[in-house]
């Protein structure tokens, strides 16, 4: 466990502020291995980032009980494999922090003193917070994940990150981060940057089923880790056109995942817009289409799934990229915690 007095402020922003780079927080739950859909969506823009910004990427390991209290052993099996897959596809603990949430007790604190100056209604507004608890049973709506909005705020605070990549759907939160930020900022003083929205293109892919995007919990997902055959026999039992029963019917290529697949994993452009015209036409057949999409998405994990067991080969390798992820973040976890607590006058009791 990392300590620091409360004089060793001057010394932990030099450290902090060493960089000149903007900050970057973004993260994941770990409910899981991941998947392709978590490549399109956010992995593949991470890689770009992390050369750019001073990238903090979190494991939120303590959101992840929101809705898995019940399975504390997919949570602690999933923490190693995100580790692993990040660094597999490309993310560098070099050039990024990878922080774990509960080995910085700081986001916790910082979580429950914001929650102080936040209005109920705020957190009501949340649209996320509001569709995902429409999807829970009543038994499962907890104080906690009611409460997750706020750990989130405390996530991106703690490291006084001014960047956040985010899909158009979850700006909202970004504003309400912003919101509570501008309040500590004029009641206590001057901690924390109002964070701005980092919105790019974000990929959303398919499931294997057509059903929506790709889901763990639909069970239409074809994982980083996945093996070759694995791969092929997702593959061949990917939704296509539905109306499509012979190979000389003229099919759909909008809303189709497996061309959704390809335009994403196959390099070949000439021979995806070849499929597509001759899909069209009725002039090609769903297996042909398939087997060469296998072939890409199979090409495009081989050298990641080589990573990823060369990597596992080497644990303490592994371990030891994340500590030192964590190290570097409690140093300016435990900085902006003394400056909230000097604010708010809540740093010392005693003499």
């Amino acid at each position: 466990m990392i300590s620091f007095d409360i004089n060793s402020i001057k010394f932990l922003k030099i450290l902090s502020d060493s960089t000149h780079k903007k900050r970057i927080l973004t993260g994941i739950r770990p409910t899981g291995a991941l998947h392709l859909g978590h490549y399109v969506g956010a992995l593949k823009n991470w890689i770009d980032l992390q050369n750019q910004f001073d990238c903090y990427f979190l494991i939120a390991d303590y959101q992840a009980l929101g809705d898995h209290f019940n399975d504390i052993d997919l949570i602690r099996g999933s923490v190693l494999d995100v580790t692993l897959d990040w660094m597999a596809v490309g993310l560098d603990p070099d050039k990024s922090s990878f922080v774990i949430q509960s080995y910085v007790p700081e986001f916790a604190e910082l979580s429950m003193l914001l929650s102080f100056i936040t209005p109920i209604g705020m957190l009501e507004r949340n649209p996320t917070l509001k569709n995902e608890l429409d999807s829970l049973p009543i038994e499962r709506r907890t104080v906690g994940f009611y409460n997750y909005p706020m750990s989130q705020v405390a996530d991106i605070l703690l490291p006084r990150a001014h960047l956040v990549p985010v899909g158009e759907d979850q700006a909202p939160h970004i504003e309400m981060t912003r919101e509570i930020a501008r309040k500590f900022n004029r009641m206590f003083g001057e901690v924390f940057p109002e964070p701005d929205t980092l919105i790019g293109k974000v990929g959303r892919l398919l499931g294997t089923d057509g059903k929506g995007k790709m889901s763990k919990s639909s069970g239409n997902v074809i994982m980083l880790s996945d093996g070759e055959e694995i791969v092929n026999k997702k593959v061949r039992g990917m939704f296509t056109d539905p109306n499509r029963i012979r190979s000389d019917i003229p099919g759909k290529v909008e809303g189709n995942p497996v061309f959704q697949y390809h335009d994403a994993f196959n390099p070949d452009k000439a021979q995806i817009e070849d499929f597509k015209k001759r899909y069209k036409q009725g002039k090609i057949g769903d297996v042909e289409v398939k087997i060469a999409l296998a072939n890409s998405i199979n090409e495009f994990l081989n050298p990641i799934r080589e990573k990823r067991e060369k990597l596992k080969s080497n644990m303490p390798m592994v371990e030891e990229a994340l500590m030192s992820g964590i190290e570097r973040t409690r140093i300016i976890a435990a900085e902006t915690i003394m400056m909230v607590r000097e604010k708010m006058k809540i740093s010392t009791y005693t003499k």
